[in-house]
């Protein structure tokens, strides 16, 4: 999953690079689009993430940013959720991209 997000345009992923032990969990941001707004676009095609400070307001503002969106992933998760997930975004981005234009 780490991997494909990357791969979305406008991606940016926070936490350890590729090869460095890291958690079930991947926060990132879409350029130009509030982590709220994807969560609900997300939220209207079936998908549930978490977006906000997720208790970590210090950190965000030391990033930057004014929130994260967050994905979590465990051993129930199939390929195919992974898909969808990377689908959706690239949904959000299509949307937002007209609408930012």
């Amino acid at each position: 999953a780490l991997e494909r997000l990357r791969e979305v345009e406008g991606v940016h992923v926070y936490g350890p690079g590729p090869g460095t032990p890291r958690g079930a969990l991947v926060s990132f941001t879409m350029e130009g689009i509030h982590p709220h707004d994807i969560s609900t676009v997300l939220d209207q095609e079936g998908i549930a993430i978490r977006a906000g400070h997720h208790c970590a307001e210090p950190l965000h503002r030391w990033l930057g940013v004014p929130a994260t969106a967050r994905a979590s992933f465990y051993l129930y998760n199939s390929e195919a959720e992974v898909d969808q997930l990377i689908t959706s975004l690239q949904h959000v981005r299509e949307y937002f991209g007209h609408v930012l234009r």
